[in-house]
């Protein structure tokens, strides 16, 4: 930021030179992190049902996931099943994505939002009821996620693109930042208490909570606006299938830069991800721990992720953006071939949670630049690209998960460090339209 008198930071004409042999003094950056919150009420309840919203997608996780376990015990499938549950809330992605994205820049994202979100409270209520009177079995877990998963690649989608509607463009970069937050810090508390419910009252008040949280989101989303919201009546009149078609052929000829992006997001997003699926098993057969310690893994890699988040939203993007996500994505790698081998619950617990920066940081930096790249009509569209890399998850899940059976957790999380910090070498050689963005 500029100071008075100062153009970028620099001496004015009026000013003149600073005198030779002068001192020059050290800026220390100022702290931003409040500053979206504080100054843009709408974007303080997106921020909430955010929160609530992203609170009940980790519970979902961690709940459907040793809801599993549990049912398939005595299975010599179990691992598998356990693995692969995780992946299908990110499969739909794969078909909705660009449906999701059109959906968002056709209509209120607002309304989409809260009639999804309305739906999901009243879907996992249902759900609880039936798991709570033991009436489901595996297959309906995966029904469960699956669904969810559909609504999930929908209202995502459209809440990093509402950040853009709630803020103008010069706080978008703190905007996101900030609420990244939400992500790791949710990460540490529905886990968290999630696997003490599992151990203490069983799977029915897990999900009872999470259909309160998803109610939270829809109350927060009532009274927003979106006073940054820009149409176009050109876009309002386009038929849906043309502007479906638009997004493919403005990220081929006009952003090419955005489709290298996604192709990055297979590392962290497909890749790496499978880590929080296999945690159950590896607390299981590694650690020889219950589901109360693999929520407590979940939760202090939602602290890593959180203290990333709350740096990059108090002073912003040190480096540039585009090397950020490269050098994030080969760090992801080596922290978890590392992990494979962690035998020993402190280590273990350190591993899962210098994991979390190096991901929050890629996701951060590459929403941030998606958005300041791509304009509002195309906004919904263009964010809806990271769900391909994040769809991909459950293909590689099944791969994973059958790899893992076959021979060990341990062994599994070794080819997936190996294979990421290869991809990820490739890329920092050759894509230098990432290593040179800075949007």
């Amino acid at each position: 930021m500029s100071t008075p008198g100062t153009a970028g930071g620099q001496p004015t004409a009026a000013q003149g030179a600073r005198p030779q042999g002068a001192t020059r003094r050290l800026r220390i950056p100022r702290l931003q992190t409040l500053d979206s919150l504080r100054g843009y009420p709408d974007f303080r309840l997106l921020w909430i049902g955010d929160f609530c919203s992203n609170n009940a997608l980790w519970l979902q996780m961690l709940t459907a996931g040793w809801l599993v376990r549990s049912l398939t015990e005595n299975s010599p499938y179990s691992t598998f099943f356990v693995v692969t549950v995780g992946g299908m809330a990110m499969l739909p992605g794969l078909v909705m994505a660009p449906v999701a994205g059109t959906l968002g820049d056709r209509l209120d994202r607002r309304k989409l939002v809260i009639g999804i979100q309305s739906f999901m409270a009243l879907f996992s209520f249902l759900f609880a009821i039936l798991v709570g009177q033991q009436l489901v079995s595996w297959v309906h877990v995966y029904l469960y996620v699956f669904i969810g998963g559909i609504c999930l690649s929908i209202t995502q989608t459209n809440r990093m693109a509402l950040i853009a509607n709630t803020v103008p463009r010069e706080a978008m970069a703190n905007a996101f930042a900030t609420n990244v937050l939400t992500i790791p810090g949710t990460r540490m508390i529905g886990p968290f208490v999630g696997g003490i419910l599992i151990t203490t009252l069983g799977f029915f008040w897990n999900f009872t909570l999470e259909s309160i949280l998803y109610l939270g989101t829809v109350i927060a989303y009532l009274p927003m606006k979106t006073p940054y919201t820009q149409r176009s009546l050109a876009q309002e009149r386009a038929r849906f299938i043309d502007d479906l078609v638009k997004s493919f052929t403005y990220v081929w000829k006009d952003k090419r830069v955005l489709l290298y992006i996604t192709l990055l997001g297979f590392i962290p997003n497909t890749i790496l991800e499978p880590v929080m699926f296999l945690l159950p098993v590896f607390t299981d057969e590694v650690l020889s721990r219950g589901a109360d310690v693999g929520g407590y893994l979940v939760a202090i890699n939602g602290l890593g992720g959180l203290l990333m988040a709350f740096f990059i939203a108090s002073f912003g993007f040190i480096f540039p953006k585009g090397k950020i996500i490269l050098i994030s994505a080969i760090i992801s790698s080596i922290v978890i071939l590392m992990f494979a081998y962690a035998f020993i619950l402190p280590l273990a617990f350190f591993l899962i949670m210098v994991f979390a920066p190096s991901q929050t940081a890629f996701r951060t930096a590459t929403v941030t630049i998606m958005t300041l790249i791509a304009p509002d009509e195309m906004r919904s569209r263009v964010m809806s690209l990271m769900r391909y890399s994040m769809g991909g998850v459950v293909l590689f899940s099944l791969v994973v998960g059958w790899f893992a059976g076959m021979t060990s957790v341990s062994i599994a999380l070794t080819v997936m460090g190996l294979l990421g910090i290869g991809l990820g070498l490739v890329f920092w050689v050759f894509a230098h339209q990432i290593r040179d963005l800075d949007a």
